[in-house]
């Protein structure tokens, strides 16, 4: 299984940002993704899920109505679209297969560092 997130970057406070991540290693089209974060100091914290069709998707609280996630199976791509960003969103964000609780093989990441 490889997971290579992109798209991060420096923000300003309201601004967007769209976050990437190619996987590869399994059968993608086949499971749920799911996208997390990692605040400095803080444990991972659940941000989207977007089942296996790209139908259903769920948000936490703290991103809804900001964050669109979508998936293009073709392409074995997960998408995370961040809008009207705050400074906490600022954290290292990741994707994996769905349970993401049970996931170990986890890619690098990509930081997203929001300024106000």
């Amino acid at each position: 299984v490889q997971l290579v997130e992109s798209g991060g970057g420096l923000v300003q406070l309201g601004g967007s940002l769209r976050l990437s991540c190619a996987a590869s290693g399994f059968t993608f089209s086949s499971y749920s993704m799911t996208w997390v974060r990692q605040a400095p100091g803080k444990t991972l914290e659940w941000v989207s899920d977007i089942n296996s069709g790209g139908d259903k998707t769920s948000y936490a609280y703290s991103v809804y109505g900001r964050f669109i996630i979508s998936r293009d199976n073709a392409e074995n791509t997960v998408y995370l679209q961040m809008n009207d960003l705050e400074p906490d969103d600022t954290a290292v964000y990741y994707c994996a297969p769905s349970p993401w609780s049970s996931f170990d093989s986890w890619g690098r990441g990509t930081q997203v560092t929001v300024s106000s």
